[in-house]
């Protein structure tokens, strides 16, 4: 979880090359009309994302009915959101990862392949809750490389 350029799908994949989970890169579930509103600089609301998170819950919990773990790489920005996500199995721990806002200005600037303008970042951060001490997760830094972040992600979920 956190905001656009954070490195969230490539520390998913990174993280997922060691596992083999099921994986899904949470902006793939946006529905056209949600992608074109953020490519135009528009931030989504919460009733262009409840249809959003739900179907992500739903694939999670479909996949963990068959016995299999996922991965899944979206924003997940408020707590209302996050629990969401938690309906669709036992078990959901979020990876935060943060950065500072020149950091990500920096990283998104530099990306011309993602539908994500720069001037949303603002609205991001400032819709960001931070996980609460109840919520199963833990935040990680995005300075280091996308490996080594991978690897604390490793070491904290005790997985090889």
């Amino acid at each position: 979880m956190g905001v656009s350029a954070a490195g969230k799908t490539t520390v998913a994949r990174a993280i997922n090359k060691t596992l083999g989970w099921e994986f899904a890169e949470g902006d793939d579930f946006h529905p056209q009309a949600n992608v074109d509103k953020m490519a135009s600089g528009v931030p989504l609301t919460d009733e262009d994302r409840w249809p959003w998170l739900r179907a992500l819950a739903e694939w999670t919990a479909d996949h963990a009915a068959a016995g299999r773990s996922t991965i899944i790489s979206c924003s997940a920005l408020r707590r209302a959101y996050r629990d969401v996500l938690r309906e669709g199995g036992e078990g959901t721990y979020f990876v935060h990862l943060t950065g500072t806002k020149d950091l990500l200005r920096q990283r998104m600037a530099g990306r011309d392949d993602h539908f994500m303008p720069l001037e949303l970042l603002d609205s991001q951060l400032a819709t960001l809750e931070p996980l609460g001490a109840d919520e199963p997760g833990a935040t990680f830094d995005v300075a280091p490389t996308p490996k080594r972040i991978a690897a604390a992600v490793l070491r904290e979920l005790n997985l090889p």
